[in-house]
């Protein structure tokens, strides 16, 4: 982060690159999800998982302020170069997410809105002060940060679906590769806060057998959707093909010559994977 612009120093506090992913999968739920919804419904759904999303963040940036300050990679952010205040963003990240309860409850339904706050309160009372303690911490935070999608279709339908589950399937198993690979390539960075990743207490070769296995499981379970009837064959090639060769990056990480290089292209392929996913739902959905 960059600049002393308060404005800006509260937009990081969101994560923004996070908080567009999530949207991304909210619009891909809100796309699948059976019925028709109304565009001020829709528009509810994606403000409320965007404030949801931002305020768990926001509170994250406030309970690890002490520990980003010690990382090369996070010591930029607001709260360690004092750009704002502590006391800011524990109130920013209240407002955001009592918004983002109040704009789901009024403008989708109240399940749509309790799932959001237990994704909240997981996030941040769970998943944070864990990540401290055990590297089990990256399986536990991985499921509220499988809860757009959900969310996206609770906002439609109003209940939780098998389609749904799938759908939050595939971004909870989505996430394990990809922080794998981001634990693997700083390492140093964590062992200085403290963190317990899986590469710092299991070891790096666990790290990348944990990060095959994971990708093993993610792709047929990404195909789940053809059968449902969710998605189409439009869908069931891209995910095959994107798929195939994201698995196949993965192996290559077991190689002993494989090292911080690989687990860095294996993160920006993990970026490149999900988006193609949910696009290709969207077009499989609109065409």
């Amino acid at each position: 982060m960059s600049g002393r612009d308060p404005l800006r120093a509260l937009w990081a506090l969101t994560k923004p690159s996070v908080t567009r992913m999530c949207i991304l999968t909210t619009a891909g739920g809100l796309l699948l999800a059976p019925g028709s919804v109304s565009r001020g419904t829709a528009a509810c759904a994606l403000l409320g998982t965007a404030a949801a999303v931002g305020g768990a963040n926001a509170f994250n940036m406030w309970w690890e302020r002490d520990a980003d300050a010690k990382m090369s990679r996070t010591r930029r952010r607001p709260l360690p170069a004092r750009i704002l205040p502590p006391q800011i963003a524990w109130y920013f990240a209240w407002a955001l997410s009592l918004l983002a309860v109040a704009v789901l409850s009024i403008g989708t339904n109240v399940l749509t809105a309790v799932l959001a706050a237990a994704s909240i309160a997981g996030y941040v009372l769970v998943y944070t002060p864990l990540k401290y303690r055990t590297p089990a911490a990256l399986v536990i935070g991985a499921v509220p940060g499988a809860m757009p999608p959900l969310l996206g279709w609770t906002a439609v339908t109003g209940s939780v679906d098998a389609p749904a589950v799938v759908l939050a399937a595939i971004l909870f198993l989505w996430q394990l590769p990809h922080f794998l690979a981001i634990a693997l390539y700083r390492a140093e960075d964590y062992a200085k806060a403290g963190i317990k990743v899986v590469p710092l207490v299991r070891g790096t070769a666990i790290a990348k057998i944990q990060a095959v296995a994971w990708t093993m499981v993610l792709v047929p379970v990404s195909l789940m959707l053809v059968p449902m009837g969710v998605a189409g064959d439009r869908y069931m090639l891209v995910a095959f093909i994107a798929g195939t060769a994201f698995l196949g990056w993965s192996f290559t990480g077991l190689d002993d010559k494989a090292g911080s290089r690989w687990a860095r292209g294996f993160f920006f392929a993990s970026l490149v994977y999900l988006p193609a996913l949910m696009i290709a739902l969207a077009l499989d959905v609109g065409l």
